[in-house]
């Protein structure tokens, strides 16, 4: 199956939105756990912070156990010393473990636990003196001056520890800042690329709509060029004919009547003389139908409907055509309705069924009867036009309402294609429709339907026409 260029344009737009999309969404997942990272990092950071300044704090509360039992001779002091001693011991091993993957923090490490043992092994010796009741200033003076100096010591480790992870938290800091940085201005880069793509593929398709809906109005300008031009070829075409045939016959008949050297007969004379009538009332329907369509086209077609006697115009429309058809068809009225007068335009009225009919008798044989039919509902009045005729054929019938159109069962048959048109179009003023049943050889049959308000249609009830 192949892909149009809209199709082609929609799919690559699309997929590569859906790209950029993803690498953003990417993107936004790596800034979120960049953050949980930093989070993490300042957290650990506070704790070993805090690690510190507790072991700091434990070594001052021995000290202070030691120099109180050493002042006093308490043995709570003596006690408060191992207590903070033990303790100590657990927090250097904790600091330790989270510090364990930095090389400079394990030496920092392992010189405090130097320090700590020595400060130890200081006190111990301290402790022991006091013990032998050895506690004088004197006695005491090397190890305090030794235990003032490893203090120093301790405190300077410490503070270099506290320094490293102040300086590693703020690398940590800029690296993340730098990252989510540049990486917001990523997503805002592709969050503005998807959008400029998804405009340009809509400007694209946009400009393609315009030049299709271009294309197509051109191409409906040729094609109604087109029609037009098969119209009008057909419209002269039929003029040409059909006026041909009535003025041939009209100046035949009127040269043989002008032989006045030739004795007519009063038959020969009336038989001249009823062709010529019958080719100008021919020619004066033409003429009729294409007003018609021309006004109907131009919107200038008049619509007065009054009250009207449909039985009395049925009777009279019979006698018009049967007074004109040469050939003497029978056309028989039936009346299946009490209904008496309704609100139609009369003279549209008589162009429909006159059409309908004449085409009937056209294509009918004399001998076979043609048949309207008047019936009405509450809501509409019915006419229907049955004869016996040639029947259209299936394949025409969508083209059965447009002008000078025929089928092509007529033969010889003379006609101008323009009655079924004028009919569609006094129906359409109307709002009027009309249904065709047609079987080839069998016979044909129009129905026309036109609105009616049920207060606009009178009933016959008794000798009383009623609403």
């Amino acid at each position: 199956m192949k892909w149009s260029l809209e199709g082609k344009w929609i799919t690559s737009g699309f997929g590569l939105c859906l790209l950029l999309m993803s690498i953003v969404s990417l993107i936004s997942y790596q800034n979120a756990t960049q953050l949980i990272t930093s989070s993490n990092k300042v957290k650990d950071t506070n704790e070993v912070m805090k690690n510190i300044t507790d072991i700091f704090a434990t070594l001052t509360d021995a000290e202070a156990g030691r120099r109180g039992y050493i002042l006093y001779g308490e043995q709570l002091e003596l006690k408060r010393y191992y207590q903070a001693m033990e303790s100590l011991d657990i927090k250097v091993k904790h600091l330790q473990q989270k510090l364990a993957e930095d090389h400079y923090q394990e030496q920092q490490i392992t010189k405090l636990k130097f320090f700590i043992a020595q400060r130890i092994e200081l006190s111990k010796q301290s402790i022991n003196l006091k013990q032998v009741g050895k506690s004088s200033f004197a006695v005491q003076a090397p190890i305090v001056t030794q235990s003032n100096q490893n203090r120093s010591q301790i405190r300077e480790t410490l503070s270099r520890m506290q320094d490293r992870e102040e300086q590693l938290l703020q690398i940590s800091v800029k690296h993340s800042q730098d990252n989510i940085h540049n990486r917001m201005l990523i997503e805002f880069l592709g969050t503005f690329l998807s959008f400029a793509i998804l405009l340009g593929v809509y400007a694209l398709l946009y400009q393609q709509l315009l030049k299709r809906q271009q294309a197509e109005a051109i191409q409906r300008t040729l094609t109604q060029e087109k029609e037009l031009s098969e119209l009008k070829l057909r419209f002269f075409s039929m003029v040409s004919h059909e006026f041909r045939t009535p003025l041939s016959i009209i100046l035949g008949s009127a040269q043989l009547l002008a032989q006045s050297n030739q004795q007519w007969t009063e038959g020969k004379k009336l038989k001249n003389l009823d062709r010529i009538q019958s080719s100008a009332r021919s020619m004066n329907q033409l003429l009729t139908d294409i007003l018609t369509l021309t006004r109907a086209e131009a919107g200038k077609l008049e619509f007065n409907p009054k009250l009207m006697d449909l039985e009395a115009f049925c009777i009279n429309l019979i006698e018009d055509l049967q007074f004109c058809n040469q050939q003497q068809h029978t056309i028989q009225f039936i009346n299946q309705t009490n209904c008496t007068h309704a609100n139609l335009d009369e003279n549209l009225l008589y162009s429909i069924l006159s059409n309908l009919l004449a085409n009937a008798m056209k294509y009918s044989d004399p001998e076979e009867s043609i048949f309207l039919i008047l019936s009405c509902q509450s809501d509409a009045i019915f006419f229907q036009v049955k004869d016996n005729g040639i029947g259209i054929p299936s394949e025409f019938k969508q083209h059965l309402f447009e002008p000078f159109h025929r089928a092509n069962n007529v033969g010889k048959i003379v006609g101008s294609g323009l009655g079924l048109a004028v009919v569609k179009k006094c129906l359409k003023i109307h709002n009027g429709e009309i249904y065709v049943d047609s079987k080839l050889g069998i016979g044909t049959s129009f129905t026309v339907k036109i609105p009616q308000l049920s207060r606009n249609i009178f009933r016959r009830v008794g000798n009383r026409d009623e609403f």
